[in-house]
C-alpha cells in the first residue's frame, strides 16, 4: 500500500469491477444480515482482490489480498480507523469509549493501560481462577456424560468465557456455569446485534420511530451502565481498603484502575468504563466462538484430534494439577487453534475508514473513503495454502519450504493495533480444550440434524447448533 497523490496510473474506486447495485439502495438489499461474510467472500472470488460494492449511495473498496488488508491493518491508527458511522452509532446509544473503538491519542492512552492490564506476566497471576472454572465446567460436563444429556457447546462455552472475565477481571463470582445469571452479558447479547443491525442500515429510523426492539435495546443499555459503574465503585473501593493491592493487582479490573491512576495517563474512569465493556466483548463471543469451531473441526478430523488428545496426555493429563507451563508447552493445541482460526474466523471482515488520501493496491482511496477488509480469502485459497479446504493443525508447525504463511491468516488483526487480549484468549482456550481432552472421550460433536455446521454473522461468526455428547 502507498500513501502519495493520485497518479494516472491508479484507478478510482468507481472504476473498479462488482456487483451490480440497485437504485438507492446499493447492495444492501443483495446482503443478508446473517451471512452478510459469505456473500462478501463470494463476490471476492468473482470480481478478484480488489472490487467495489456500494451501501445506499456510499462506495466501499472491498480488499480481498492479504498482502493489502495487512498493509492496511499496519497503518491504523494513522492512516485508518474504525468507520466513523460505527462511532455513531455507538455514541447514539450513549457507548463509553474503549480501546476497541477509540482513536488517535485516547487510543494510545488506553492501549498502555489495556496492555499492562493483559500483559503475560499479569494474566499468568490470574491463572488458578482460570483453572478452577475450567474444573467448575468438567464437573457439569461429567454430570451431562453421567446422564447422556447432549451439551449445547456454544452456550456453555459462552458460560465458560463469562465466569472467566467475570472472576479474572472484575473480582466477581459469577458461576453461570452452574446455573447462575450474569445480567451484564444477558444486557450485551442485546446491544452487540442492535450495533451491527445499525451499522449496516440504510436508514436510520431510531432516530425518528422507537420500536419495541429499540425501547429493549435502551433498557439494556442502562443495565449494563449501572452495572459497570458498580463494577468499577467496588474495585475502587477494595483498593482504598487495601492499599498493598494496587502493588499486586488482583484482577484485570484493578489493574487498568491502577494503570489510570499513574500521573500523566491520560485515561480516566469512563475510559475504564468502556474497557469494561469491551473485555466482556472480547472474552466472550470472540473466545468461546472460536473453541467451539476449534472442537468441531477436531471432531471431524480424527488424526488430528488423536494427535492433541496424545499431547494433552503426555504434557498435561490432570486438569487438578495443570500448570502455565503445561499450557504453554502444547504447541500442538495451539496450532489447532490456529488452524480453527484461518478456516473459521471469528472476525471474517474488518471494515474501516481513510484518515488521509491513500492508495492501496492501484486503487486510489479518498480521504472519509471507506474499505471492506476481507480476513477469509487467500487463507482458504489453494493458490496459497495446500489442501486449503482441510483442517491440517501441523501446517502451522512446520519450520520448512511447506510451512504456512503465517500472515495469511490475522484473526488478532495486525500492526500497533492487534488485539492486546491474544495471549489470554490462547490460554483459555488451550486450557479448556485441555480439560475436555484429558477427562473425556468425545462422542460426537454435531449439528441435530448432523449436516455441517452453519456460520451465521451477528456480531462475531458463530456456529449454529452444535451439541455435543461426552463419555467419561
Amino acid at each position: 500500500m502507498l500513501n502519495t497523490n493520485a497518479t494516472n496510473e491508479l484507478r478510482h474506486m468507481n472504476a473498479l469491477p462488482g456487483p451490480r447495485p440497485w437504485p438507492l439502495a446499493g447492495n444492501l438489499p443483495q446482503l443478508r444480515p446473517l451471512r452478510v461474510h459469505q456473500q462478501v467472500e463470494a463476490w471476492a472470488r468473482q470480481y478478484g482482490p480488489l472490487f467495489r460494492m456500494t451501501f445506499g449511495r456510499t462506495p466501499l473498496l472491498v480488499v480481498a489480498d492479504h498482502e493489502l488488508v495487512s498493509a492496511v491493518l499496519r497503518d491504523r491508527p494513522d492512516g485508518f480507523r474504525r468507520p466513523s458511522v460505527t462511532a455513531r452509532v455507538s455514541d447514539e446509544m450513549g457507548g463509553r469509549p474503549g480501546v476497541f473503538n477509540a482513536e488517535g491519542a485516547a487510543w494510545r492512552d488506553q492501549r498502555r493501560m489495556v496492555m499492562a492490564a493483559l500483559a503475560p506476566h499479569a494474566v499468568k497471576a490470574y491463572f488458578p481462577s482460570l483453572v478452577s472454572v475450567a474444573l467448575r465446567l468438567r464437573a457439569r460436563w461429567q454430570g451431562a456424560a453421567r446422564d447422556g444429556v447432549a451439551i449445547d457447546l456454544a452456550e456453555d462455552l459462552k458460560r465458560y468465557s463469562v465466569d472467566i472475565i467475570a472472576g479474572l477481571a472484575f473480582g466477581t463470582e459469577v458461576n453461570t456455569i452452574d446455573g447462575g445469571e450474569d445480567v451484564i452479558q444477558r444486557h450485551l447479547d442485546v446491544v452487540l446485534p442492535a450495533v451491527a443491525r445499525r451499522s449496516l442500515a440504510l436508514f436510520p429510523y431510531w432516530r425518528y420511530v422507537r420500536l419495541p426492539q429499540d425501547r429493549r435495546l435502551d433498557v439494556s443499555l442502562r443495565a449494563i451502565d449501572r452495572a459497570v459503574d458498580e463494577l468499577i465503585a467496588t474495585a475502587r473501593a477494595r483498593l482504598a481498603a487495601q492499599p498493598e493491592r494496587r502493588a499486586r493487582p488482583a484482577n484485570l479490573l484493578e489493574a487498568m484502575i491502577c494503570a489510570a491512576d499513574e500521573g500523566g495517563s491520560g485515561v480516566d474512569d469512563v475510559a475504564v468504563a468502556g474497557n469494561v465493556t469491551t473485555m466482556l466483548l472480547a472474552g466472550e463471543d470472540t473466545t468461546s466462538n472460536t473453541l467451539a469451531w476449534m472442537l468441531y473441526l477436531l471432531q471431524r478430523n480424527p488424526a488430528a484430534m488423536r494427535e492433541a488428545q496424545q499431547e494433552v496426555m503426555r504434557i498435561a493429563p490432570d486438569a487438578r494439577a495443570f500448570t502455565i507451563e503445561q499450557m504453554d508447552a502444547l504447541d500442538y493445541l495451539e496450532a489447532c487453534a490456529q488452524e480453527a482460526m484461518r478456516l473459521k474466523p471469528v472476525a471474517p471482515f474488518l471494515p474501516l475508514e481513510a484518515l488521509r488520501d491513500s492508495v492501496v493496491g492501484d486503487v486510489r482511496v479518498p480521504k472519509g473513503g471507506l474499505i471492506w477488509c476481507v480476513m477469509r480469502n487467500h487463507s482458504v485459497s489453494e493458490s496459497h495454502v495446500p489442501q486449503a479446504a482441510a483442517f491440517q493443525p501441523e501446517r502451522w508447525l512446520r519450520r520448512d519450504a511447506g510451512a504456512i504463511d503465517k500472515h495469511l491468516s490475522m484473526p488478532f488483526g495486525a500492526g500497533v493495533r492487534t488485539c492486546p487480549g491474544r495471549y489470554l484468549a490462547l490460554l483459555e482456550i488451550k486450557i479448556a480444550s485441555a480439560m475436555l481432552l484429558s477427562s473425556f472421550r468425545i462422542e460426537s460433536i454435531d449439528t441435530v440434524d448432523g449436516r455441517e455446521a452453519e456460520e451465521r454473522m451477528a456480531f462475531t461468526m458463530s456456529p449454529i447448533g452444535l451439541r455435543m455428547r461426552l463419555q467419561h
